[in-house]
Protein backbone atom coordinates (compact mmCIF):
# COMPACT_ATOMS: atom_id res chain seq x y z
CA UNK A 1 0.00 0.00 0.00
CA UNK A 2 1.22 -0.33 -0.44
CA UNK A 3 0.90 1.16 0.72
CA UNK A 4 1.82 -0.70 1.07
CA UNK A 5 1.95 -1.49 4.67
CA UNK A 6 -1.00 -1.59 6.64
CA UNK A 7 -6.21 -3.36 14.06
CA UNK A 8 -9.83 -2.90 16.21
CA UNK A 9 -11.95 -4.82 13.99
CA UNK A 10 -8.86 -6.20 11.91
CA UNK A 11 -6.67 -6.74 15.24
CA UNK A 12 -9.02 -9.34 16.79
CA UNK A 13 -7.67 -11.55 14.10
CA UNK A 14 -7.18 -15.35 15.05
CA UNK A 15 -4.02 -15.38 14.33
CA UNK A 16 -1.55 -18.34 15.82
CA UNK A 17 1.03 -15.65 16.78
CA UNK A 18 0.54 -12.82 15.09
CA UNK A 19 2.09 -9.83 17.30
CA UNK A 20 2.41 -6.64 15.18
CA UNK A 21 5.26 -5.24 13.90
CA UNK A 22 7.40 -7.83 14.97
CA UNK A 23 11.06 -8.09 14.68
CA UNK A 24 11.18 -11.25 12.88
CA UNK A 25 15.34 -11.87 13.26
CA UNK A 26 13.94 -12.55 16.93
CA UNK A 27 10.88 -14.04 16.64
CA UNK A 28 10.61 -17.22 14.93
CA UNK A 29 7.75 -19.39 14.01
CA UNK A 30 7.97 -22.41 15.98
CA UNK A 31 7.12 -24.40 12.55
CA UNK A 32 9.13 -22.85 10.02
CA UNK A 33 11.94 -25.18 8.87
CA UNK A 34 10.72 -27.98 10.85
CA UNK A 35 12.06 -31.12 9.63
CA UNK A 36 9.57 -33.69 8.68
CA UNK A 37 6.64 -32.03 9.47
CA UNK A 38 4.02 -30.53 7.01
CA UNK A 39 3.71 -27.05 7.67
CA UNK A 40 3.39 -23.78 5.87
CA UNK A 41 4.28 -20.79 7.50
CA UNK A 42 2.62 -17.33 5.94
CA UNK A 43 3.46 -13.50 6.49
CA UNK A 44 0.26 -11.71 7.39
CA UNK A 45 -0.45 -8.04 6.70
CA UNK A 46 -2.09 -5.89 9.15
CA UNK A 47 -4.56 -4.77 6.24
CA UNK A 48 -7.47 -6.71 5.68
CA UNK A 49 -7.36 -7.53 2.13
CA UNK A 50 -3.70 -9.51 3.04
CA UNK A 51 -5.64 -11.41 5.69
CA UNK A 52 -8.49 -12.44 3.40
CA UNK A 53 -5.61 -14.26 1.58
CA UNK A 54 -4.09 -15.70 4.11
CA UNK A 55 -7.70 -16.65 5.51
CA UNK A 56 -8.10 -18.69 2.37
CA UNK A 57 -4.75 -20.14 1.79
CA UNK A 58 -4.56 -21.21 5.29
CA UNK A 59 -8.29 -23.14 5.19
CA UNK A 60 -7.38 -24.43 1.91
CA UNK A 61 -3.76 -25.93 2.67
CA UNK A 62 -5.39 -27.29 6.16
CA UNK A 63 -8.83 -28.44 5.01
CA UNK A 64 -7.93 -30.19 1.59
CA UNK A 65 -3.97 -30.72 1.86
CA UNK A 66 -3.50 -31.49 5.10
CA UNK A 67 -1.17 -29.14 6.59
CA UNK A 68 -0.47 -27.34 9.43
CA UNK A 69 -0.16 -23.52 9.39
CA UNK A 70 1.51 -21.02 11.05
CA UNK A 71 0.55 -17.28 10.62
CA UNK A 72 3.23 -14.58 11.73
CA UNK A 73 2.09 -10.84 11.51
CA UNK A 74 4.71 -8.78 10.14
CA UNK A 75 5.44 -5.58 8.68
CA UNK A 76 6.23 -5.49 5.02
CA UNK A 77 10.23 -4.46 4.64
CA UNK A 78 10.91 -7.26 7.81
CA UNK A 79 8.75 -9.53 6.36
CA UNK A 80 11.34 -10.14 2.95
CA UNK A 81 13.94 -10.01 6.04
CA UNK A 82 12.23 -13.29 7.45
CA UNK A 83 11.27 -14.67 4.21
CA UNK A 84 15.57 -14.58 3.28
CA UNK A 85 15.78 -16.34 6.48
CA UNK A 86 12.95 -19.14 5.74
CA UNK A 87 11.02 -17.82 9.15
CA UNK A 88 8.18 -17.60 6.74
CA UNK A 89 7.66 -19.61 3.67
CA UNK A 90 5.30 -16.94 1.69
CA UNK A 91 3.86 -13.49 1.31
CA UNK A 92 0.57 -13.79 -0.50
CA UNK A 93 0.43 -9.86 -1.11
CA UNK A 94 3.21 -7.42 -2.27
CA UNK A 95 2.63 -3.97 -3.15
CA UNK A 96 5.91 -3.48 -4.72
CA UNK A 97 9.57 -3.17 -3.27
CA UNK A 98 12.25 -3.27 -5.73
CA UNK A 99 14.89 -2.52 -3.23
CA UNK A 100 13.97 -5.60 -1.85
CA UNK A 101 13.20 -7.35 -4.69
CA UNK A 102 16.85 -6.75 -6.25
CA UNK A 103 18.35 -8.18 -3.54
CA UNK A 104 16.73 -11.45 -2.74
CA UNK A 105 15.64 -12.27 -5.56
CA UNK A 106 17.97 -11.01 -8.41
CA UNK A 107 21.30 -10.92 -5.98
CA UNK A 108 21.07 -13.63 -3.22
CA UNK A 109 18.18 -15.38 -5.02
CA UNK A 110 16.92 -16.99 -1.54
CA UNK A 111 13.20 -15.80 -2.62
CA UNK A 112 11.56 -16.35 -5.67
CA UNK A 113 8.57 -14.93 -7.32
CA UNK A 114 5.63 -16.37 -7.08
CA UNK A 115 3.29 -15.48 -9.55
CA UNK A 116 0.52 -12.93 -9.05
CA UNK A 117 -2.41 -12.80 -6.85
CA UNK A 118 -4.83 -11.22 -9.51
CA UNK A 119 -5.41 -8.37 -8.01
CA UNK A 120 -4.40 -4.83 -8.40
CA UNK A 121 -3.76 -2.45 -5.97
CA UNK A 122 -3.87 1.68 -6.33
CA UNK A 123 -3.13 4.43 -3.23
CA UNK A 124 -4.25 7.85 -3.72
CA UNK A 125 -5.88 10.32 -2.05
CA UNK A 126 -9.66 10.15 -1.52
CA UNK A 127 -12.58 12.58 -0.32
CA UNK A 128 -16.15 11.15 0.43
CA UNK A 129 -18.06 11.21 -2.35
CA UNK A 130 -20.77 13.42 -0.72
CA UNK A 131 -18.45 16.36 -0.84
CA UNK A 132 -17.30 15.77 -4.69
CA UNK A 133 -20.37 16.06 -5.47
CA UNK A 134 -20.82 19.59 -3.62
CA UNK A 135 -17.79 20.89 -4.94
CA UNK A 136 -16.90 19.15 -8.46
CA UNK A 137 -13.67 20.98 -8.42
CA UNK A 138 -12.14 19.40 -5.15
CA UNK A 139 -10.94 16.30 -6.80
CA UNK A 140 -8.42 18.38 -8.69
CA UNK A 141 -5.29 18.47 -6.53
CA UNK A 142 -4.61 21.85 -7.35
CA UNK A 143 -8.01 23.07 -5.97
CA UNK A 144 -7.03 21.62 -2.61
CA UNK A 145 -5.22 24.68 -1.16
CA UNK A 146 -8.89 26.25 -1.88
CA UNK A 147 -10.57 23.80 0.63
CA UNK A 148 -8.23 23.35 3.25
CA UNK A 149 -9.96 25.13 5.69
CA UNK A 150 -12.82 22.03 5.43
CA UNK A 151 -10.09 19.65 6.52
CA UNK A 152 -8.76 21.14 9.60
CA UNK A 153 -8.65 19.80 12.69
CA UNK A 154 -7.09 19.89 16.40
CA UNK A 155 -4.75 17.85 14.68
CA UNK A 156 -3.72 19.28 12.05
CA UNK A 157 -1.88 22.65 13.29
CA UNK A 158 -4.03 25.10 11.04
CA UNK A 159 -3.26 22.90 8.33
CA UNK A 160 -5.85 20.98 5.97
CA UNK A 161 -5.69 17.27 7.40
CA UNK A 162 -4.22 14.85 5.20
CA UNK A 163 -5.31 11.29 7.24
CA UNK A 164 -3.30 8.47 6.33
CA UNK A 165 -3.39 5.17 8.39
CA UNK A 166 -0.17 3.71 9.97
CA UNK A 167 3.57 5.21 9.15
CA UNK A 168 4.36 1.60 8.54
CA UNK A 169 2.65 1.47 4.76
CA UNK A 170 4.12 2.67 1.99
CA UNK A 171 3.21 6.01 1.25
CA UNK A 172 5.21 9.39 -0.40
CA UNK A 173 2.12 11.82 1.05
CA UNK A 174 4.99 14.06 3.22
CA UNK A 175 6.76 14.68 -0.03
CA UNK A 176 3.73 15.61 -2.28
CA UNK A 177 2.59 17.95 0.69
CA UNK A 178 5.70 19.47 0.34
CA UNK A 179 6.97 19.27 -3.33
CA UNK A 180 3.22 20.32 -4.66
CA UNK A 181 3.47 22.98 -2.16
CA UNK A 182 0.02 21.97 -0.81
CA UNK A 183 -1.46 23.48 2.73
CA UNK A 184 -1.96 20.44 4.99
CA UNK A 185 -0.29 18.23 7.31
CA UNK A 186 -0.26 14.42 6.77
CA UNK A 187 -1.85 13.23 10.04
CA UNK A 188 -1.69 9.33 11.18
CA UNK A 189 -4.29 7.40 12.41
CA UNK A 190 -2.01 4.48 13.39
CA UNK A 191 -3.54 1.42 11.89
CA UNK A 192 -6.13 0.91 8.90
CA UNK A 193 -8.60 0.12 11.46
CA UNK A 194 -8.35 3.46 13.10
CA UNK A 195 -8.56 4.97 9.95
CA UNK A 196 -11.55 3.33 8.82
CA UNK A 197 -13.11 4.50 12.74
CA UNK A 198 -11.88 7.68 11.40
CA UNK A 199 -13.80 7.39 8.02
CA UNK A 200 -17.09 6.28 9.26
CA UNK A 201 -17.17 8.76 11.76
CA UNK A 202 -17.05 11.33 9.43
CA UNK A 203 -18.99 9.95 7.12
CA UNK A 204 -21.82 9.75 9.47
CA UNK A 205 -21.67 13.37 10.15
CA UNK A 206 -21.43 14.16 6.50
CA UNK A 207 -17.83 16.10 7.44
CA UNK A 208 -15.49 16.56 4.99
CA UNK A 209 -12.09 15.05 4.81
CA UNK A 210 -9.21 13.91 2.96
CA UNK A 211 -7.56 10.52 3.38
CA UNK A 212 -4.73 8.51 1.86
CA UNK A 213 -6.58 5.10 0.81
CA UNK A 214 -6.24 1.93 -1.35
CA UNK A 215 -8.01 -0.32 -3.21
CA UNK A 216 -8.73 -3.06 -3.36
CA UNK A 217 -10.50 -2.41 -0.15
CA UNK A 218 -14.34 -3.67 1.25
CA UNK A 219 -14.74 0.28 2.38
CA UNK A 220 -15.85 1.75 -0.38
CA UNK A 221 -19.09 -0.44 -0.66
CA UNK A 222 -20.12 1.44 3.01
CA UNK A 223 -18.35 5.03 2.52
CA UNK A 224 -18.69 6.17 -1.24
CA UNK A 225 -15.24 7.83 -1.78
CA UNK A 226 -13.78 9.65 -5.21
CA UNK A 227 -10.29 10.02 -6.00
CA UNK A 228 -8.24 13.53 -5.83
CA UNK A 229 -6.79 13.72 -9.21
CA UNK A 230 -2.84 14.29 -8.56
CA UNK A 231 0.13 14.95 -11.28
CA UNK A 232 -0.12 11.79 -13.43
CA UNK A 233 2.48 8.70 -12.46
CA UNK A 234 5.10 7.86 -15.12
CA UNK A 235 7.33 5.68 -15.02
CA UNK A 236 10.48 6.68 -12.72
CA UNK A 237 8.81 9.68 -11.26
CA UNK A 238 8.79 8.01 -7.91
CA UNK A 239 12.51 7.09 -8.27
CA UNK A 240 13.46 9.87 -5.53
CA UNK A 241 10.96 9.74 -2.66
CA UNK A 242 12.09 12.90 -1.28
CA UNK A 243 11.20 14.62 -5.02
CA UNK A 244 8.16 12.94 -5.83
CA UNK A 245 5.73 15.02 -7.30
CA UNK A 246 3.42 12.60 -8.93
CA UNK A 247 0.43 10.12 -8.19
CA UNK A 248 0.92 5.93 -7.03
CA UNK A 249 1.00 3.87 -9.66
CA UNK A 250 -1.24 1.10 -9.96
CA UNK A 251 0.09 -2.39 -9.21
CA UNK A 252 -0.49 -5.70 -9.83
CA UNK A 253 0.31 -7.50 -6.53
CA UNK A 254 2.74 -10.30 -6.44
CA UNK A 255 3.23 -13.77 -4.51
CA UNK A 256 6.99 -14.14 -2.97
CA UNK A 257 8.07 -17.49 -1.73
CA UNK A 258 11.22 -18.27 -0.05
CA UNK A 259 13.32 -20.27 -2.57
CA UNK A 260 14.21 -24.06 -0.47
CA UNK A 261 10.44 -24.03 0.04
CA UNK A 262 9.16 -23.11 -3.58
CA UNK A 263 11.62 -26.21 -4.50
CA UNK A 264 10.82 -28.60 -1.73
CA UNK A 265 7.54 -27.23 -0.41
CA UNK A 266 5.64 -30.33 -2.31
CA UNK A 267 1.88 -29.88 -2.95
CA UNK A 268 2.09 -26.66 -0.60
CA UNK A 269 4.16 -24.46 -3.04
CA UNK A 270 2.29 -25.99 -6.23
CA UNK A 271 -0.98 -24.25 -4.68
CA UNK A 272 0.41 -21.17 -3.15
CA UNK A 273 1.51 -20.63 -6.54
CA UNK A 274 -1.46 -21.17 -8.33
CA UNK A 275 -3.49 -19.04 -5.44
CA UNK A 276 -5.41 -16.40 -7.67
CA UNK A 277 -8.38 -14.67 -6.89
CA UNK A 278 -9.88 -11.42 -7.81
CA UNK A 279 -10.84 -8.38 -6.31
CA UNK A 280 -14.00 -8.76 -5.99
CA UNK A 281 -12.39 -12.37 -4.72
CA UNK A 282 -10.52 -10.58 -1.77
CA UNK A 283 -13.27 -8.16 -1.31
CA UNK A 284 -15.91 -10.27 -0.51
CA UNK A 285 -14.08 -12.44 2.62
CA UNK A 286 -12.89 -9.16 3.56
CA UNK A 287 -16.24 -7.52 4.34
CA UNK A 288 -16.94 -10.74 6.01
CA UNK A 289 -13.88 -10.04 8.61
CA UNK A 290 -13.94 -6.54 8.53
CA UNK A 291 -17.48 -5.13 8.45
CA UNK A 292 -19.59 -8.46 9.87
CA UNK A 293 -17.18 -9.11 12.03
CA UNK A 294 -16.37 -13.27 11.26
CA UNK A 295 -13.37 -14.44 11.69
CA UNK A 296 -10.97 -15.51 9.30
CA UNK A 297 -11.47 -19.04 9.47
CA UNK A 298 -15.52 -18.87 9.35
CA UNK A 299 -14.82 -16.17 6.65
CA UNK A 300 -12.85 -17.85 4.64
CA UNK A 301 -15.00 -21.08 4.77
CA UNK A 302 -18.06 -19.78 3.59
CA UNK A 303 -15.77 -18.09 0.86
CA UNK A 304 -14.89 -21.76 0.33
CA UNK A 305 -17.95 -22.69 0.03
CA UNK A 306 -19.75 -20.88 -1.98
CA UNK A 307 -16.67 -20.70 -5.07
CA UNK A 308 -15.28 -24.29 -5.67
CA UNK A 309 -14.80 -23.61 -9.47
CA UNK A 310 -12.82 -21.01 -8.47
CA UNK A 311 -10.29 -22.65 -5.87
CA UNK A 312 -10.22 -25.93 -7.00
CA UNK A 313 -8.15 -25.27 -9.49
CA UNK A 314 -5.67 -23.54 -7.35
CA UNK A 315 -5.08 -27.48 -6.43
CA UNK A 316 -4.76 -29.00 -9.43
Amino acid sequence: MRRTTITAAVAVLALTTGCGAADMTKQASPFANAQGAKTVTLSVQSWVGGQSNVAVAQYLLEHELGYRVDTVQVDEIPAWDALSQGRVDAILEDWGHPDQEKRYVDDKKTIVRGGGLGVTGHIGWYVPTYLAEQHPDITDWKNLNKYASLFRTAESGGKGQLMDGSPSYVTNDKALVSNLKLDYQVVFAGSEAAQITQIKQFAKEKKPFLTYWYAPQWLFKKVPMTEVKLPPYKDGCDADPKKITCAYPHTPLQKYLNTDFAESGGKAAAFLKKFQWTTEDQNEVSLMIADKKMSPQDAARQWVRSHPSVWKAWLS
